[in-house]
């Protein structure tokens, strides 16, 4: 008998967020394809006895192919495995999961789609920003600096036409061109910005900055997000505390150990 695939969202990072039907899944497949950005302390929940494989994508340096990755998952699946696909964040969010469904389609593999808490939410949460607001903004888009080359890129001027709070995945550090882009976009220079590194992990890092220097932002670690909007205003001054209380998870006994650290760094917003 054929297995069955998961394509389960681990989240930015913080194991804390994982769906409890992912934690599941986790917990008993017989193999697990898992993206480079994906947690240790997630990896570390996953029993033993399963076959792993790394088959990330990182900064544009493929280990594997997207072929290769759907060969992988459709064979382990023929064997009568159960597989999960391990995706950072959410599946359907920048996540290739529709190239992967066509392939489990053609292949008649028995799938479903567990959802996990995008980038954008948990940058978001970690960094106190509110992605809307009644007084600044009613629409949130997300947007991606980086896009199939056979693709036609998003009209970034129509989006920032909007009103909405933009939120930039995969930036990169070529943040002069981005800033470019926004203020021909006709983002004013003044608007406000953050750069969010390793959202929600023990590391994370805030950066605050505006679109006019943008360019002038350090090179924080991947996975970096940048939130651009006038909402980035109301995040937190003193974001001492730690976005969660817990890091690690124990499969036995459930049990958390407490340890958690993250920094800002802030340049005035005219």
């Amino acid at each position: 008998m054929k297995g069955r695939v998961s394509l389960v969202g681990a989240g930015p990072g913080d194991p804390e967020l994982l769906t409890v039907k992912a934690l599941r899944l986790l917990q008993t497949a017989d193999a697990v394809l898992y993206d480079e950005l994906v947690s240790a302390e997630i990896l570390k929940l996953i029993l033993p006895t399963a076959q792993l494989h790394n088959v990330g994508k990182r900064c544009g340096k493929k280990k594997i192919q997207q072929e290769e990755i759907n060969f992988l998952m459709i064979a382990l699946a023929d064997s009568g495995l159960d597989v999960v696909r391990l995706k950072s964040g959410d599946p359907m969010i920048f996540g290739r999961a529709g190239e992967e469904i066509e392939a489990l389609r053609r292949a008649n593999i028995d799938y479903e789609i567990v959802p996990g808490v995008t980038s954008a939410l948990g940058a978001a949460a970690s960094a106190q920003i509110p992605l809307t607001h009644r007084r600044e903004s009613s629409a949130v888009v997300f947007l991606t600096a980086h896009q199939a080359s056979d693709s036609e890129a998003a009209d970034w001027s129509k989006l920032a036409g909007s009103g909405a709070t933009l939120v930039i995945y995969m930036p990169g550090h070529n943040y002069a061109d981005i800033s470019a882009k926004l203020k021909a976009a006709g983002l004013a220079s003044d608007t406000p910005c953050a750069i969010v590194s390793r959202a929600t992990a023990a590391d994370q890092h805030t950066f605050r900055t505006s679109v006019g220097k943008l360019q002038l932002s350090p090179t924080l670690p991947a996975p970096t997000l940048l939130v651009v909007g006038d909402v980035v205003r109301y995040a937190a001054a003193d974001q001492s505390q730690p976005f969660s209380s817990g890091r690690e998870i124990s499969i036995s006994a459930g049990l958390v150990s407490v340890f958690a650290a993250e920094s800002i760094q802030e340049e005035p917003v005219a």
